[in-house]
């Protein structure tokens, strides 16, 4: 009879995280499973990676990731450029400058890709070199609007060795491989039957189709060698009708694996031809669910054999775990996500997850270079780091206002090591924020205030909620520093009759119920009056949008614009532009709103039973009035010192500088108002 024995309990391993594991593509070995895929980050200058480009791709690097990868739509010849924008690989020039950037890259032990490709007719005759648009058909690009000429077979012999010296001009630059790409550009408009009508050898059949990207791929592969990794971002499903749906683009794909000259496919979705396709597409913002391609991903994985990479809407590292677990693919493209945050990878190997600052889908990052709308470093890494330097002496700082010009001054200024308190007269932080988010589309946005109270909360800030600040309540707490950061009210006091109205921010927090037929007037051009006509329209009410620009959603992002105005056609929201709103006056039971045209001064009325007016906001700043004679510094903010270098110096004992940011000072969008309080704060 054997003894029982007893073994001491013993902590079980905690299991690898799969985003942390190695993965080896031929000879390049990555650190780990997370990537960022190439973008046109519009920080190049004149078609070269200088100092810019390369410090927002270090940033990356040093944050942890396995692979950065460049040059969103790199020109491979001279008539490939949409007017700016772009790396320029057709000439030796670049070669000396990419090879500065792999070595900062390198340096930080992470790998470094570019994307090689000819626009074909999403090229501009227009702009660059001023040369015609050429495609495998007569076929004009919507969104591009250039009528190209078809492809003879010059064109295609020299273009295909373009493509294969920009490939090699990448490895001599010290890159680690290149990638092509299918989707609307070149390669891909021989590929899909949308775009290739051509009865000759390089159309019709799928073989027909492949063969021009065949016949690239097989000249780059000549030049770089075997050793050099290779991979294709191929679209799997265009999605329309007349397109390649997932079966064409199967059979494509198996015969570009049975070729053997790449070693990757980077998958993508959808079509890029009109704004709403990039928009829901091939790069889904806020109006689309997150991560929407996965299941056709999955399904290409099944089909197929090479080493899959996607990135599409992953924007939490919840979901590009699962992603990379379930074994959907072998890399998650995180590139928005590092946007956010370029330090994402480190924080998850330090066990920092819930510190990462979400992407928040808002695709302000295509709006303005890779600007993000709450991280007002990034692209800006020259100017601004993305770690917040501590101060040379430690102040008592009073911020007034939690909304997220107030909530960013506070983070910064704790992580400058003050002693912060937060005051807030509402009993909920987030100030228009929690306006903007009531909006469905808009939801995601709140992402912006959890994260921030989170990390007020993590470094020690005092916040207190339902409390009015008043001057005598700021100078009890003996203060070195004051930021004003109180935010705006609803400006609609300026036309006769505006008692008669209600405020875009009545209607989207519920304070005031929609009506059977509804004007909303929009002042502004931003998101906030078009987040209101679709509220009221998904209630059932009759709407009508006008406003005195030449068209709707002006100040948006293609993004936003292109899906706002789907869901405008899809509802049967009216809309009136050039009319500008002069007064609103009561005839019987309903309201009349009198306009006057922006081109010919003609008047018209528009009767509804309420009208929603929306034209920013008026600066609530009477506490920054009040304070004004008491502060060191009478409250202004030298422009010379807020764009400047140098940090602040103390106020005398006693004393205390004041300052006011945010729509405090103007009404202004939500990038402008963190990046203001970024700005300074870092130097306060």
């Amino acid at each position: 009879m054997s003894a029982t024995v007893s073994m001491p309990d013993r902590p079980l391993a905690a299991p690898r995280d799969p985003l942390l594991e190695p993965f080896a593509i031929k000879k390049l070995r990555l650190r780990n499973r997370i990537v960022s895929t190439s973008h046109a980050s519009m920080l190049d200058d004149g078609g070269l990676p200088l100092e810019r480009y390369q410090r927002y791709h270090e940033e990356k690097a040093r944050g942890g990731l396995a692979m950065t990868m460049i040059g969103g739509s790199a020109m491979t010849s001279p008539d490939s450029s949409w007017g700016g924008g772009q790396l320029d690989l057709s000439s030796n020039r670049i070669i000396p400058h990419l090879a500065a950037l792999s070595d900062r890259i390198h340096g930080h032990g992470a790998a470094v890709m570019c994307q090689v490709s000819h626009l074909g007719r999403r090229a501009t005759s227009y702009g660059w070199n001023w040369l015609p648009v050429l495609a495998p058909s007569r076929v004009r690009e919507t969104r591009n609007r250039n009528f190209p000429k078809e492809m003879d077979d010059a064109d295609i012999a020299r273009i295909i060795r373009d493509y294969a010296d920009a490939a090699l001009r990448c490895m001599e630059g010290g890159l680690d491989g290149i990638e092509t790409v299918t989707g609307g550009h070149l390669i891909g408009q021989f590929l899909s039957p949308r775009t290739n009508k051509r009865t000759d050898g390089f159309g019709g059949s799928h073989e027909n189709r492949a063969r021009f990207g065949l016949m690239v791929h097989e000249a780059i592969r000549k030049r770089v060698g075997n050793d050099a990794v290779v991979g294709i971002r191929f679209v799997i499903d265009e999605g329309v009708a007349d397109g390649s749906d997932f079966e064409d683009c199967l059979q494509l794909a198996r015969i570009f694996e049975r070729e053997g000259y790449i070693d990757y496919f980077n998958c993508i979705y959808g079509r890029m031809d009109t704004d709403l396709a990039l928009a829901e597409d091939n790069m889904p913002g806020m109006f689309q669910r997150n991560a929407p391609y996965l299941a056709s991903v999955a399904q290409f994985r099944r089909e197929t054999k090479l080493p899959l990479i996607h990135a599409g809407g992953i924007r939490d590292v919840a979901t590009a775990r699962h992603t990379i677990r379930e074994g959907v693919v072998d890399l998650i493209g995180m590139t928005r996500a590092h946007i956010a945050d370029p330090h994402l990878v480190n924080k998850i190997r330090r066990g920092e997850e819930e510190q990462i600052r979400p992407c928040v889908g808002a695709s302000y990052c295509l709006y303005k270079k890779v600007n993000c709308i709450h991280n007002a470093a990034s692209g800006r890494e020259t100017v601004l780091g993305h770690e917040v330097a501590p101060a040379s002496r430690s102040l008592k700082a009073v911020v007034v206002g939690g909304g997220p010009a107030g909530l960013e001054a506070a983070r910064v200024c704790a992580e400058r090591g003050h002693s912060v308190v937060l005051f807030e007269a509402a009993a909920k932080l987030g100030g228009q924020l929690l306006v903007a988010s009531a909006a469905h589309e808009r939801r995601d946005l709140i992402g912006i205030v959890d994260w921030r109270i989170a990390e007020l909360d993590r470094l020690g800030v005092d916040m207190r909620v339902n409390c009015y600040a008043e001057a005598d309540t700021v100078r009890a707490e003996a203060p070195g520093l004051v930021i004003v950061a109180t935010g705006g009210i609803p400006d609609t006091d300026w036309f006769e009759g505006s008692e008669l109205c209600d405020s875009a921010w009545d209607v989207l927090t519920g304070t005031v119920p929609g009506k059977s037929d509804v004007l909303v007037y929009d002042g502004t051009g931003r998101q906030a009056a078009a987040s209101c006509a679709l509220q009221l329209a998904r209630q059932g009410r009759s709407v009508c949008i006008a406003t005195p620009d030449d068209a709707l959603a002006v100040e948006m992002s293609y993004i936003d614009k292109s899906s706002f105005r789907k869901r405008f056609a899809e509802l049967g929201i009216r809309s009136l532009v050039d009319v500008r709103l002069e007064k609103v006056e009561r005839r019987g039971n309903a309201l009349q709103a009198t306009f006057r045209n922006e081109l010919t001064g003609a008047e018209s009325q528009v009767e509804a039973s309420q009208i929603v007016v929306e034209y920013g906001t008026l600066p609530a700043a009477e506490i920054y009035h009040e304070l004004r004679h008491l502060s060191a510094n009478d409250g202004v903010t030298d422009i010379a010192f807020m764009l400047g270098s140098e940090e602040a110096a103390a106020p005398a004992p006693g004393h205390f500088l004041l300052h006011r940011i945010g729509d405090a000072v103007s009404s202004r969008d939500l990038y402008s108002a963190i990046y203001e309080a970024y700005r300074l704060c870092s130097k306060l």
